[in-house]
């Protein structure tokens, strides 16, 4: 019997949730509503994640919380599946087990994991507010998002005057978010005031531009709070500079230096929708758009009998994948097991270790030879996939090919096709990284010759230096 006072009791996928959870789990026709990538090698359906957000083992519950956003809400889009998904999880958030804590996927520091799915249904309800032509998911699925804004109100409601600050902040922006539904204005005034004390003084920058948000939707004046964010952006800014200037010395880069280091830590995601809302409102400058580039093309190969050790891979002999953003390429995806991972390449990989920015916590990689792929681990689970550009398997984003090309080709097409405004940054080698993807273009030698070896990687493998190993940076 599942003791469910208990989290650390062993698990059963289905009968270790609540009876109203487990309730509309059971009641619900998932395989007639897929996710993203419903069906694809490897991947779990709806309910198997679902069964596992309580699931005794904490890598196995952060891996669930992670696929909740690579599966259900991918690419700031909502699918068949994540309306009545957010219900069963909504249904958790009184559960004891929510008061485990870890670290998640998506979001910096330690935190219960009743925060993390309320911080899932805050996305959620912010993906709700928008239209169909902001590529959301199609009409039916976005009916049946805000169809469930009431009842995911209710239950979020609950927890706005929760004695722990970060279930309270959680709640109040899940709440706020969720009030954008017509059918719950009247509830406005309650809530407004606490969303002004609260949200708007957050460590979490998400939450503050929630607040901003919301309470100017709500006719309020948000000047003063405005102000304050460009006083905060722009003190961090300064200090900042003087912290890391390479000719700085004295009082006064020392006192920047233990300024930051007293200032809280920005736990928003990596990924703040806000963030990225806030450019596509930005006016469009008149000047006429340039061409679209050729898309890339991939080097042709070595000549037939050649076997040295800068031996290109002929197209027809190199594999052909797809990826999907945050989810996964070719037959693996995130959040895999070496040994899950084998067995889906058939092959045994050269396993490595390395250190992380210094730490103790030593990481693993692994060299599949004959598939031309690394794979990079944390805590044991699958955060990135290099495709060597002379031997591996053909990634394409859409027709377009992406290992084994000229660099320049690449991220010239990435930028004019695939990205939205502020997400392209770059490494410390120059390397383009595209944050809406989970992608980043680095080059591979090649003789003479210099080729594309894409990265693709979770939000928090987005910081190359920090999180490569060093063979990674000096991989010929």
């Amino acid at each position: 019997m599942i003791n469910e006072m208990n989290p650390a009791v062993p698990d059963a996928p289905v009968g270790s949730l609540p009876p109203g959870a487990e309730a509309e789990l059971a009641g619900t026709a998932w395989e007639k509503l897929p996710h993203v990538c419903t069906g694809r090698h490897g991947v779990p359906d709806t309910p198997e994640v679902l069964g596992a957000v309580l699931a005794a083992d904490p890598a196995r519950r952060v891996r669930a919380v992670g696929n909740l956003y690579r599966l259900l809400l991918n690419q700031e889009q909502v699918f068949p599946a994540t309306a009545p998904a957010a219900l069963v999880l909504a249904r958790l958030l009184d559960d004891p087990r929510t008061l485990t804590e870890d670290r998640w996927e998506r979001r910096a520091g330690r935190r219960s994991l009743r925060v993390e799915l309320l911080n899932w249904l805050a996305s959620f309800a912010d993906i709700a507010r928008q239209d169909v032509e902001h590529g959301i998911g199609t009409v039916q699925d976005l009916a049946a998002a805000r169809a469930a804004r009431p009842v995911l109100h209710d239950r979020t409601a609950d927890f706005c005057d929760d004695d722990d600050p970060l279930v309270r902040e959680a709640a109040l922006a899940a709440t706020a978010l969720l009030l954008a539904d017509p059918a719950l204005a009247s509830s406005v005034p309650r809530y407004a005031p606490a969303v002004r004390e609260v949200l708007a003084g957050s460590a979490d920058s998400y939450y503050r531009w929630i607040a901003r948000e919301r309470l100017a939707a709500w006719g309020e004046d948000v000047t003063g709070l405005i102000a304050a964010e460009e006083e905060r952006r722009a003190a961090l800014d300064r200090a900042g500079e003087l912290a890391e200037d390479p000719f700085g010395q004295g009082q006064d880069q020392e006192r920047a230096i233990r300024w930051l280091e007293e200032q809280p830590e920005d736990t928003a995601a990596p990924e703040r929708l806000g963030r990225r809302r806030e450019g596509q409102t930005a006016p469009v400058p008149d000047t006429p758009p340039e061409p679209a580039p050729e898309p890339p093309v991939a080097a042709p190969g070595s000549e037939a009998g050649y076997g040295g050790p800068w031996r290109i891979t002929r197209e027809e002999e190199r594999a052909e994948w797809t990826f999907t953003p945050y989810v996964g390429v070719g037959p693996l995806h995130f959040g895999m097991t070496l040994e899950e991972i084998t067995l889906a390449l058939g092959e045994g990989p050269a396993v490595s270790s390395y250190s992380h920015r210094g730490e103790d916590q030593r990481l693993d990689y692994a060299d599949f030879a004959e598939s031309g792929v690394r794979a990079l681990f944390r805590d044991g689970r699958l955060g990135c996939v290099a495709a060597d550009a002379l031997t591996g398997p053909q990634v394409r984003r859409g027709a377009a090919p992406l290992t084994g090309c000229a660099p320049s080709e690449v991220e010239a097409w990435l930028v004019h096709r695939t990205t939205r405004p502020g997400s392209l940054a770059y490494s410390v080698a120059g390397d383009p990284v595209f944050a809406d993807l989970g992608l980043a273009i680095r080059s591979q030698r090649a003789g003479d010759r210099v080729l594309t070896r894409p990265l693709f990687l979770l939000h928090d493998w987005l910081d190359l230096w920090h999180s490569l190993p060093s063979e990674e940076w000096n991989c010929a």
